[in-house]
């Protein structure tokens, strides 16, 4: 009978570095993660959000600003994300392709003088992944790696209505008055927004800011991406919400041309509306 031999000292010494370097990567990027929803912090607003001690934050922010990944401001020492971080972004949407939705998105902005996004699904979010920001002095932006709950957001509306997957699981909380709480009054909205071709968060997500939103479809009508229109309610009336949702419906329709999500069904993002 074949002996069978102890796992050489080698050998778990070698496990335990490699469960020790992905344990540090984890926590690299934990750190980087903190940064899309607080672009400015310092060491104990990062250690806070990501629930590490200030001196394994400290050495992790370290690294990364010698990397370029993160650099220090020399007026408040507090830190933002770097040039080697912007360049990593501007590739991966360059790879996607959606720079090539940008001309449509500053047409609808110029058009309707609001702000514009373009955002896809992650889990029950939408994260914003391109912006054109309004010229008028009341306007409200949503900066590129934003993220907003699908069940309050004209994008999260706008991909769930047109998803090929049951209605995911989502926590319905109530972030303002106007917030849809119900499973069924939600999915009452979902028909509405099927039936119209264009979605609308009325103040659903954020006080006094309303939006319109539709979807990016591929090759079988299903919504892969969603742009959305934005802007104070009070310059957001129902009758102009209606003439955006047909705005916003030709502009989606020239993206998805564009993107030539007319022709196959990509493989792209950072996850679907399901």
């Amino acid at each position: 009978m074949p002996s069978s031999k102890p796992e050489s000292k080698t050998s778990e010494r070698t496990d335990a570095s490699t469960g020790a370097g992905t344990k540090a990567i984890d926590r690299a990027l934990m750190v980087l993660s903190s940064f899309v929803d607080a672009p400015e912090q310092g060491i104990t607003d990062i250690a806070s959000r990501v629930e590490m001690s200030p001196s394994t934050v400290h050495r992790i922010v370290r690294a990364l600003v010698q990397n370029g990944y993160v650099e220090q401001s020399p007026e408040t020492d507090r830190y933002h994300l770097g040039h080697a971080a912007h360049v990593l972004g501007e590739r991966a949407r360059e790879s996607w392709g959606f720079d090539r939705a940008l001309p449509m998105l500053e047409r609808i902005g110029s058009i309707t003088g609001e702000s514009v996004n373009m955002g896809i699904a992650d889990g029950n979010e939408v994260v914003v992944i391109l912006r054109i920001e309004s010229v008028q002095p009341l306007r409200f932006d949503q900066p590129p790696g934003s993220r907003i709950s699908m069940h309050c957001s004209s994008m999260g509306k706008a991909m769930l209505a047109f998803s090929d997957s049951p209605l995911p699981d989502l926590d319905f909380i109530g972030i303002t008055e106007t917030t849809i709480t119900s499973k069924k009054a939600f999915e009452k909205e979902l028909a509405e927004v099927r039936e119209r071709g264009y979605s609308v968060d009325d103040s659903e997500s954020i006080e006094g800011v309303s939006c319109v939103g539709a979807p990016i479809l591929d090759s079988n009508g299903i919504a892969v991406a969603a742009i959305a229109v934005q802007g104070p309610s009070v310059r957001m009336t129902a009758e102009r919400r209606a003439a955006i949702g047909d705005q916003a419906i030709a502009t989606a329709t020239e993206i998805r041309k564009a993107l030539g999500l007319d022709k196959f069904t990509p493989n792209f993002g950072l996850g679907s509306a399901t």
